[in-house]
């Protein structure tokens, strides 16, 4: 592990071109990453996270002009989504140029690329290449938003980590899929969705397109604690249950409750979706590290700025949620 500094950032540079793998930060989580066109170093980063082959990655670039090196096609809509949102926490899915590599794809005719809003990622790229970068976690598991979080998943696994300091964002980049029209909300992310539609002067499709994209799948960003998502008044009751079963419940609020069993740790973030996303990757962590048996999460506001919460919340909580369903029609 190494602070970001340009020596540091140099000889990073040098170890991806030279195939190697290096995290470093972005504005949103961590990225594992590989050069884009290294097939040996990209399917390294598939063995380090144990991710799905098929399961396709964000190609990051420097700047918006290298989009033609990586998508056939570029349409307005996604030019005028980039001039606004890149550098940001926006990903475009585009049709893909010939050159690109199937493992970064997972086989499809479409590729996902971003510009990152952090100084130190920006450099690396320059320096080195557009880079693969999934977050630096065991695949399914809480993304890293501190060079901390990726030494305690990856370890000796990673090449080098480069030390830029906590993530802005805290969860990863909304994904707008440009292979149809309209434009469809393929993930949401950092950057809402009703900010993009004011852009593109129309509302963003929501149905399912058919495209595999990154953090797409039932269960992620999940804890190895189990995890439950329910509304305020069901909360209560269930951390009573839990108390009076013997177990330890931590809970994730956003107010503080009328009363609590004594064993139950709390937790209250902001009631402010921006702030809540920054805190959310780490308090879960700092939970799933605490020795609790199980993490009870009130469930966000139903609005379009709580939907990336929402959305990596109903996932971290999938396998709960499925193996209580499972137990339930046994």
């Amino acid at each position: 592990l190494r602070p970001a500094t340009p020596a540091a950032v140099d000889e990073a540079a040098a170890c991806l071109r030279a195939g190697g793998v290096v995290a470093f930060p972005t504005e949103t989580v961590y990225g594992l990453g590989a050069l884009a066109d290294c097939e040996a170093a990209v399917r390294r980063v598939f063995a380090i996270k144990g991710r799905p082959a098929d399961h396709p990655l964000i190609v990051h670039l420097a700047d918006a002009d290298w989009m033609d090196r990586w998508a056939r096609h570029v349409p307005d809509a996604a030019k005028a989504l980039a001039r606004a949102f890149w550098p940001g926490p926006l990903t475009l899915v585009l049709e893909r140029q010939p050159h690109v590599l199937d493992a970064v794809t997972g086989g499809q005719d479409s590729v996902a690329l971003r510009v990152p809003d952090h100084p130190v990622a920006r450099d690396l790229i320059r320096a080195a290449g557009a880079l693969v970068a999934p977050s630096a976690n065991r695949f399914g598991r809480v993304s890293p938003t501190t060079a901390q979080h990726v030494l305690a998943d990856l370890g000796a696994d990673v090449d080098l980590i480069l030390d830029g300091g906590p993530c802005r964002h805290g969860v990863e980049s909304t994904i707008v899929g440009l292979l149809d029209d309209p434009p469809t909300l393929l993930r949401p992310g950092a950057i809402a969705a009703d900010r993009l539609e004011a852009i593109l002067g129309r509302p963003l499709a929501r149905r399912d397109a058919g495209v595999r994209v990154s953090g797409s799948l039932p269960a992620h960003y999940a804890p190895a604690t189990p995890l439950e998502l329910l509304p305020a008044e069901t909360l209560w009751q269930r951390l009573v249950m839990l108390a009076r079963q013997g177990l330890r419940p931590a809970v994730l609020a956003l107010q503080t409750p009328p009363a609590m069993p004594p064993q139950t740790q709390l937790t209250i973030l902001p009631a402010e979706p921006e702030r809540y996303a920054h805190a959310l990757y780490a308090t879960l962590r700092a939970l799933d590290a605490s020795g609790c048996d199980r993490i009870l999460v009130e469930a966000p506001p139903a609005t379009t700025a709580w939907e990336a919460v929402r959305d990596r919340l109903q996932r971290a909580a999938y396998a709960t949620a499925a193996g209580a369903r499972g137990s339930a029609g046994t």
